[in-house]
């Protein structure tokens, strides 16, 4: 499949400098750290939910989870899993588990942990679950500078 052309061509649109790095088939955020020999804190997941009147995406370290409570505190709403089905809806030109942590680039609201604030390189699932994009932090910030940054996460 490769890297998911809405991402693509977001990240071309905004003049992003990537790298597409290919490695064996995973599934799991952090199955795919390993196998990239990427620290499992640079790489950034995306953690769909629902919420009252539509979706939200929760981007953490592949080696942390979600605290759906930080979240629904934040939204001052509950929150949950999105099914497979939805995220399918959502991000039609990704594999389920692959999902790029670039909630902007397919139009759903998006929180970042602020773990990610200051790592000095980014890795992103790229659509696939063969795929991981590689960009600077820098550029991770530019991408995610309108976006929440708050605590969500908790270490596994």
């Amino acid at each position: 499949m490769g890297l998911a052309l809405t991402l693509q061509q977001y990240l071309d649109d905004k003049h992003i400098d990537y790298e597409v790095l290919k490695h064996k088939r995973t599934c799991s955020s952090e199955g795919t750290a390993h196998a990239s020999h990427v620290p499992g804190d640079r790489l950034a997941k995306a953690v769909v939910l629902t919420r009252e009147g539509g979706f939200v995406v929760a981007v953490v370290p592949a080696c942390a989870r979600v605290e759906l409570k930080a979240i629904e505190r934040i939204l001052r709403c509950p929150v949950e899993m999105a099914s497979e089905d939805e995220i399918a809806e959502i991000f039609p030109d990704c594999e389920t588990g692959a999902i790029p942590p670039i909630g902007e680039a397919y139009a759903v609201e998006a929180f970042i942990d602020q773990s990610l604030d200051e790592k000095p390189d980014v890795y992103l699932e790229g659509g696939d679950h063969r795929s991981l994009v590689h960009i600077t932090g820098e550029q991770f910030r530019e991408l995610m500078k309108d976006v929440r940054h708050v605590r969500i996460s908790a270490s596994h």
